[in-house]
């Protein structure tokens, strides 16, 4: 068995111990400050004798270090402190984050992940609205500013009452205490006072599967997306040449103007494709049978389909329009050709186990890859 040696100190960043069992890189100890993955939180790096820790798994009884090379005999434990205590961080302020939105919402926390560069909490709420998140943030920032003590303490399980979330575990539980907020059956690693969190900052929320999933970031990860979103702004209202808090009114009108532009380009667009289906009919020679046809290769649009139905618009014409990416086809026939494009496309590419169909005049079809393209092709041709 393994001593868990944050268990009763997550401030411990350098330790002695013993290896008393590896496995080629997989090393295990008498007793460790790292942490496993575990609840949520991902485990910690760091060093043993000098060699580098990759991963630390929890193997219930004992916990295993995953090595860079191995290990043996009596070794110093070094942590990762930064890591570590931006983890602590994190997992204190999910706890106060939960808290919170028990107290002023009855918003149950489902599940936590804590993210290399986001955390995230599910609850039990179908959505939420960002003045309720405002007030959340608010909330947890007195909190913060009263620097709360986070207390850990070792209590039988039978004993136990008023645990935000009750535990099924029986024996001794490890209970994390914000004073006057919070009690939670916990094994992670966890702040001495609340305004060690320094900040929780909410970020976007989505629904999934009938709960709500929210990102936050707690103390120095805050102050980071602050400055950068800061720093985003101000980029934006410089290449605006507006203030940063004019650029939202700004950029709406903008938006908007380029929808306008785009309607405007794709109606020239069409217009352009019909005149250059009119001249191609007119391009064309007749063929023995007296059928006009025409074949072009490019994106199967609404440009091309605008050419095809102008070109289709004269006396015994076909159309055909091949496409790369992806691999797709578009036929089209005059009512007087005697071809019923839908059916013609159907045929073609049910042949190469593609997709496809349509009416008298026009039809579509999707093919797997190139070589069903062409093939489909010569049979359309």
């Amino acid at each position: 068995m393994t001593e868990r040696l944050y268990y009763q100190d997550c401030y411990l960043r350098e330790f002695y111990a013993r290896v008393i069992e590896s496995d080629g890189n997989r090393v295990y100890l008498d007793r460790t400050a790292f942490y496993p993955t575990s609840g949520g939180q991902p485990f910690d790096l760091g060093s043993l004798g000098g060699v580098a820790v990759r991963e630390v798994i929890d193997e219930e009884h004992r916990i295993a270090h995953v090595m860079e090379s191995p290990v043996t005999g009596d070794v110093q434990g070094i942590l990762d402190w930064p890591r570590r205590y931006d983890h602590m961080q994190q997992h204190t302020g999910q706890h106060l984050l939960s808290a919170v939105l028990e107290e002023l919402f009855k918003i149950r926390t489902v599940s936590f992940h804590l993210g290399a560069e986001v955390s995230t909490i599910d609850v039990d709420a179908p959505s939420m609205a960002p003045e309720q998140l405002e007030r959340v943030e608010d909330r947890c920032a007195e909190v913060i500013a009263e620097a709360r003590p986070v207390q850990i303490t070792f209590e039988d399980a039978s004993a136990i009452l008023e645990l935000r979330k009750a535990s099924e575990r029986i024996g001794t539980l490890r209970i994390v205490t914000i004073d006057k907020l919070d009690r939670s059956a916990c094994g992670g690693t966890h702040v001495r006072t609340t305004a060690e969190i320094g900040l929780v900052l909410t970020g976007k929320s989505e629904k999934i599967r009938g709960i709500t999933r929210l990102e936050f970031v707690c103390g120095n990860r805050a102050l980071q997306r602050a400055r950068s979103d800061n720093r985003l702004v101000a980029s934006i209202g410089r290449a605006l040449s507006v203030p940063p808090e004019q650029t939202p009114e700004l950029l709406a009108g903008l938006i908007e103007k380029n929808k306008a532009l785009e309607k405007i380009g794709q109606r020239l667009a069409t217009e352009l494709a019909r005149r250059e289906g009119k001249e191609l009919y007119l391009a064309a020679e007749p063929g023995p049978d007296g059928i006009r046809r025409l074949i072009q290769r490019g994106p199967v649009d609404d440009a091309m389909r605008a050419r095809a139905q102008a070109f289709i618009a004269g006396e015994k014409a076909v159309f055909l329009a091949t496409c790369d990416q992806p691999p797709s086809l578009l036929l089209a026939a005059s009512a007087d050709s005697g071809i019923h494009a839908g059916d013609r496309i159907k045929a073609a590419v049910a042949a190469v186990h593609g997709r496809g169909g349509g009416n008298a005049q026009l039809g579509q079809g999707s093919v797997p890859d190139a070589a069903a393209l062409a093939s489909a092709e010569a049979l359309l041709r």
